[in-house]
């Protein structure tokens, strides 16, 4: 069979992982020789053309470029109008930067095992939308790679969990990475991995931590006489120098009870001393967030806490003393520390790849305990479509509900406006609220009907796949003949041709 690897496509950090042939699954270590790969860039120019540089180097050159460097690229993904403009004046989309950092994860597991690789599954928070796991597809395509599949983080990281254990029971996931949240409920049984429940916030991660203490630190800066680090005149370096000193504090505190950091602004030296405890209080709010969706994915699937066989804790956030002391203490047990924070996500995608080519290849993978490995996950948010209700007004009637079994096919039936109606425009939304202004409109078709009378049946039905990629059919329910089947034309994604044009371009860029 064909090698396929696992990609942890981070926010701050990136990993990518390998299923061996004796059945285990283990980190690839990149080109520098460490386990993760920060999820970085910098554009050296040289003759007016980028030289993209990836990881570890383009982190440690924040601080003297950063202008040219980019970060965080994740929280950007599905964002049609984020572009990231370096000073040689190439302008690059948010899947253009993940590519170049999928590029060079490709390229090191390449070299870690000595020959080519070209198929992948990238995993994704189980709260990305559609846009944001097209969007990943298309990172992946444009480095070069066959994306096997988009695979929710939390379910991988049970995945691994259940291989390395032979764990059976129901497995509550928190995972808090760099840039995002999610907290998934599954049961194990058999190698049957079957998700009961999940939720997350996709702009909730230790980059908010981070600025908590980036703040502080700020005014205790202007405390002192020195200037405001986040102000609007601040320049770029000085807060890249903020972020970094924040960082590091925020490692310190892991392990210890107060923290010192040590900078220079406005030709003075400073230090400000950080407690633990002072970092706890102003990151509350944020630990209340990740509390409520918790007990909100408990309360959906309908399982107690007394339940939950095993806690996960996933993702590097979770190394934060009041992270585990916070869901230790709402489950009433220790978390189960055979699992590697920064490596679960990874090493589940890497058993989830080698799985899908011996099921392409007709094979089945008994990879556990002499059984195949068969995942069963749910919608982390509902479909629907948007539709006149009573009085004419607006809403979005939804189709697939929030936590529907994957892959799904469900339809409703809507009816036309106006007599002699000659088209339908079907607007496919994702979200949970019938009130369209709390919802996303995913994408869009125009439809030609026959000119029937107002009132006129015409059915909806929704697909959605193992990636949670949306399909549309529509019936004309009066003729009993279909429409089409087709994938929306989405708002927020590239188009064919797009692709293509950034596959080349970076193509023709080597990295570092």
């Amino acid at each position: 069979m064909a090698l396929a690897i696992g990609i942890d496509l981070g926010t701050t950090f990136s990993a990518v992982a390998i299923l061996r042939a004796t059945g285990e699954a283990e980190i690839l270590p990149n080109r520098d020789g460490d386990d993760i790969t920060p999820s970085a860039v910098l554009f050296e120019e040289f003759d007016g053309v980028d030289q993209p540089l990836v990881g570890t180097m383009a982190k440690h050159s924040a601080v003297g470029s950063p202008d040219n460097y980019v970060a965080f690229v994740k929280r950007h993904m599905g964002d049609p109008a984020w572009r990231f403009d370096s000073t040689s004046g190439a302008s690059y989309t948010p899947e253009e930067i993940s590519a170049l950092i999928l590029k060079r994860l490709k390229e090191d597991a390449e070299l870690a095992l000595g020959e080519p690789v070209t198929d992948a599954v990238i995993t994704v928070p189980a709260y990305f939308d559609d846009a944001r796991r097209t969007a990943t597809k298309h990172a992946g395509k444009i480095a070069g790679l066959t994306v096997l599949r988009v695979l929710n983080e939390p379910t991988a990281a049970a995945i691994s969990f259940g291989l390395s254990t032979a764990a059976s029971g129901t497995v509550l996931v928190y995972d808090l990475g760099g840039g995002t949240f999610d907290v998934t409920l599954m049961r194990i049984h058999d190698g049957d991995f079957e998700v009961l429940g999940t939720d997350g916030d996709r702009n909730l991660g230790g980059f908010d931590f981070d600025n908590r203490l980036m703040e502080h630190i700020s005014k205790q800066v202007v405390a002192q006489g020195g200037p405001d680090l986040l102000s609007i005149d601040a320049d770029s370096s000085a807060s890249a120098m903020l972020r970094e000193k924040a960082e590091m504090a925020k490692r310190s505190l892991t392990t210890v009870e107060i923290a010192n950091v040590h900078l220079s602004a406005g030709g003075k030296s400073f230090r400000i001393a950080v407690t633990r405890a002072e970092f706890t209080k102003m990151t509350e709010d944020l630990l209340r967030r990740t509390e409520d969706l918790t007990e909100s994915v408990l309360e959906i699937a309908n399982v107690a806490w007394k339940d939950v066989d095993h806690l996960l804790l996933v993702g590097g956030s979770t190394r934060m003393p009041m992270v585990r002391h916070l869901v230790e203490g709402l489950a009433g047990r220790p978390a189960d520390r055979r699992v590697h924070p920064d490596h679960a996500v990874a090493l589940g995608a890497a058993i989830e790849a080698a799985a899908g080519v011996a099921k392409s290849a007709g094979l089945d993978l008994d990879i556990y305990e002499g059984k195949p490995l068969n995942v069963s996950d749910v919608t982390s948010q509902a479909m629907g479509v948007l539709t006149n209700g009573s009085a004419g007004k607006t809403i979005n009637a939804i189709i697939i509900p929030r936590n529907t079994t994957i892959p799904a096919k469900l339809a409703s039936t809507f009816y036309t406006v106006v007599d002699q109606q000659i088209s339908v425009e079907v607007e496919v939304t994702q979200g949970d609220d019938t009130d369209p202004q709390y919802v996303v409109v995913v994408g869009s078709k125009v439809l030609s009907i026959p000119p029937y009378p107002a009132e006129s049946p015409i059915q909806v039905i929704y697909a959605y796949d193992i990636d949670q990629t949306i399909f549309v059919e529509v019936i004309d329910l009066v003729a009993n003949v279909s429409l089409g089947t087709f994938e929306i034309d989405r708002l927020a994604n590239m188009d064919d041709a797009q692709v293509a044009n950034a596959t080349n371009k970076v193509a023709q860029l080597t990295v570092l």
